[in-house]
Formats: C-alpha cells, sequence, structure tokens
C-alpha cells in the first residue's frame, strides 16, 4: 500500500490529465478526483439524489443522469451556487480518494485533484505529501480553453474567473511544472520530479 501520495492539480486546461498519464506510464497509480465525482453523481447515488434536491429537475438529462453542461452553466455563474455543489460532493471525493491512495500498490500515487486550491488545499487533504502544480500562463490557459472546448470567450473567462488565481495555486504547492510547451517537455519534467518522489517515498517511514 502507498504511504507517500502527491497530488497533481491545475487550473482549466493547463495539461494536469495529461501530466497525470505520464505518471501512469511511469507505473504510478492514479486516483482521479473527476473520476470519482462522475461516480458519485452516477444515477441511484445518493449525492446525486441531493443535488436534484437542491437545483431541481432541470439539471437531469432525459436518462435520469447528471446533464453536466446544464450544472456547469448554473456553478459558474454563481459562487453561492458553486459552493453549495461543493458541500455536497468534496467530503465524498475526499474519502474516496483517500481510500483509493492508500489501496495504491506503486511506490508512492498520485492523486488527481483539480480544484485542490478551492477546495481547502492541505487543510482539506492533510494525507498529502507532496502537492504538485501543473503552472501555465493566462495567455496559453485560455488559448487551450476555447480550442479544446469551443466556449465563447466570454464563457471562458467567466470559468477562468470561478477558479483559484495562479498565484493561490502556486501558493499551495510544494513543486511546480510551467507547462507552456510541448507534451514532451511535459514528459520530461514529470520524469525529473518522479524521480524526486521515488527517494521520498522509499524513505517515508
Amino acid at each position: 500500500m502507498a504511504r507517500f501520495v502527491v497530488a497533481v492539480t491545475g487550473g482549466i486546461a493547463s495539461g494536469k490529465s495529461e501530466a497525470c498519464r505520464c505518471f501512469e506510464r511511469l507505473g504510478m497509480a492514479v486516483a482521479d478526483a473527476d473520476a470519482i465525482a462522475r461516480e458519485t453523481v452516477a444515477p441511484g447515488q445518493p449525492a446525486l439524489a441531493a443535488i436534484v434536491e437542491r437545483f431541481g429537475n432541470a439539471v437531469l438529462a432525459g436518462d435520469g443522469s447528471l446533464d453536466r453542461a446544464v450544472l456547469r452553466k448554473l456553478v459558474f455563474a454563481d459562487a453561492a451556487t458553486r459552493h453549495e455543489l461543493e458541500a455536497i460532493l468534496h467530503p465524498l471525493i475526499r474519502e474516496a480518494l483517500r481510500t483509493a491512495c492508500a489501496a495504491a500498490r506503486s511506490p508512492y500515487a498520485i492523486a488527481a485533484i483539480p480544484l485542490l486550491a478551492e477546495g481547502g488545499g492541505r487543510s482539506a487533504y492533510p494525507w498529502l505529501d507532496r502537492i504538485l502544480v501543473i503552472d501555465v500562463s493566462p495567455e496559453v490557459q485560455l488559448a487551450r480553453l476555447l480550442a479544446r472546448d469551443g466556449d465563447t470567450r466570454e464563457q471562458a473567462l467567466r470559468i477562468l474567473a470561478a477558479q483559484a488565481t495562479r498565484d493561490q495555486r502556486l501558493a499551495i504547492a510544494d513543486d511546480a511544472i510551467v507547462n507552456d510547451g510541448t507534451p514532451e517537455a511535459l514528459s520530461k519534467n514529470v520524469a525529473a520530479v518522479h524521480a524526486r518522489y521515488l527517494l521520498a517515498a522509499a524513505a517515508n517511514p
């Protein structure tokens, strides 16, 4: 079981998912908060019922599953609404992440937590050993977001404004990788921190 856990976080379109895939290729187990969140709101799960109770049937698709596009528009348009959703989901996601990381059989485990800065940082996840921020310049981040999701510039800027700032994410970082370049450069940088994490995990009691 992994006794050393590294959180990987970063803003939207920063490349954090690709960084996690790099760690997986290096043989590390990755527990993904987004994947856990999807499981948490699957039809029949208590969290989905709580979301519908709070936000109404409009957040449901025709098949009874969560309509993520509708919910996304709601939460990014209003901070109070977003906080209410987080209050429902975050405790469940945190516990599931911890369980998955504890069960990992790799030398250390990766916890992919996109909203780590927004969700309380290390105080909300005291079991993390390191926090790695995948950093990106605002210009590159906006360009990637527009290209990836096809949102309007106004919608993209609203999404970015709803997240933690670059400075807020870097403030909780033990390590940071600037990902303004190519996937190959990111892979090389991940390999460099991986070597350090292997040593730290081996020394962890």
